[in-house]
């Protein structure tokens, strides 16, 4: 079945043909009907599988048809919650790009912003509204944002949220909803305590749908792990980025002060990144992610904050320079390569100290990963890079000494 065969309006027909969707993916084919009928829906599906056109589209279409019966606008129909920043302003892009040719106005609410521009906004009544959840409670609490007219509620990356402890901003946010909705339940994975409050929230009779392969991660993305000692790891990934050069590669580690290290090291290699992760404001995030996706910078360097649902087109390589604390995080970071239709490629770099976390990993995927075996001399030969350049094995070291002294210092002043 092609786009072109769904009753959609002319002018969001128009819209998917700009974008160039001709076809649906599994998940829209499964959920675009449901949704147009006005069913509650809990969907599961791996990343990358185009979660959010599935139900951006028809909530856009039902939108549209509202508009155009309407005498004068009403203020926000729909509520779109997700977890970060940068995926609620990757959703309100799609929304726009599918609302280009109709009236049906789109905007993201997030914090770390000045708000009196989202207020001046929502004046100006919004149908499709897609928030974090603490700025979307100011602002409902200001009296702002009206809740009694929102006839849809999306939950998208909804697992995601409830690790991050939203469960009681969600229930709050449904109090102020009115009862007859309909409430879209999307979720990259499922458990039983998941599936317990997706019911406390969607409809008795929901339409439920699955896509889970019995693979987690997606067939056009080769991954595989690599033995390196904790200290050696930049070394291998400056080795992976100068054999890949132009390539865009996004670098996973655990901490923020991590982050920025790896940057630094990469600068004495005379590799350029940028780095992004909690402690940078909105505008400094989305600065660095432009940067990233128009390829100016290939290299980006991030904590877990990129790693659920942010879609950046030609991410070739994924590195888990250190593996996740978290073992379904592993499918969320590599699913930013092989996205659409292309192949990706992802490398984990795993220390001694990290193995007992990678056989974690492999049992939440119920397979081992491939070991990319590398030899004696072809280890050395990585480590042995310009002996002119002050970037060596001692002299780094030595900096990870001297960073924590000063540490010490700092907290003796205290």
């Amino acid at each position: 079945m092609k786009f072109s065969d769904y009753n959609f309006d002319p002018k969001v027909k128009r819209g998917l043909e700009k974008l160039g969707f001709r076809r649906p993916t599994d998940i829209q084919f499964k959920s675009i009907p449901n949704i147009l009928k006005g069913e509650d829906l809990l969907a599961v599906a791996q990343t990358g599988t185009g979660k959010t056109a599935a139900f951006a589209i028809p909530i856009v279409d039902l939108i549209y048809e509202q508009k155009q019966k309407e005498r004068r606008p009403t203020g926000a129909k729909c509520i779109v919650l997700v977890p970060t920043h940068e995926l609620a302003l990757q959703i309100e892009g799609v929304f726009k790009q599918i609302t280009q040719f109709t009236t049906v106005k789109v905007m993201a609410l997030i914090g770390g912003v000045d708000q009196t521009p989202q207020i001046a906004q929502l004046e100006k009544r919004v149908d499709i509204v897609v928030a974090t959840p603490g700025r979307m409670f100011d602002l409902i609490s200001q009296g702002h944002l009206p809740t009694h007219r929102i006839e849809i509620l999306v939950l998208d990356e909804a697992d995601y949220m409830l690790d991050l402890g939203f469960i009681k901003d969600i229930e709050d946010l449904i109090r102020k909803l009115p009862r007859r909705r309909q409430t879209l339940f999307f979720s990259a994975t499922i458990n039983d305590k998941i599936k317990k409050i997706a019911y406390s929230i969607v409809r008795q009779n929901a339409i439920r749908i699955q896509l889970s392969p019995k693979d987690p991660v997606a067939k056009k993305i080769d991954h595989s792990v690599i033995f390196v000692e904790m200290d050696h790891k930049r070394f291998f990934l400056e080795r992976v980025v100068n054999e890949n050069p132009g390539t865009k590669i996004l670098v996973f580690v655990r901490t923020k002060v991590r982050a920025e290290r790896v940057s630094k090291a990469m600068t004495r290699a005379e590799i350029s990144s940028i780095t992004i992760h909690g402690d940078k404001d909105q505008v400094t995030r989305s600065e660095m992610l432009n940067k990233f996706r128009n390829g100016e910078v290939p290299l980006l360097i991030a904590t877990d904050i990129t790693a659920r649902g942010i879609d950046i087109p030609d991410v070739e390589i994924v590195v888990n320079y250190d593996l996740p604390v978290e073992a379904e995080n592993y499918v969320h970071r590599v699913g930013r390569t092989g996205r659409a239709n292309q192949k990706g490629h992802a490398y984990s770099f795993c220390s001694k100290e990290e193995k007992p976390v990678l056989k974690e990993i492999q049992s939440y995927l119920q397979k081992e990963i491939k070991v990319l075996r590398i030899e004696g001399s072809e280890y050395a030969d990585t480590l042995d890079v310009e002996k002119e350049r002050k970037n060596d094995y001692k002299s780094l070291i030595e900096e990870e000494e001297a960073f924590e002294q000063k540490k010490k210092k700092k907290k003796k002043k205290k």
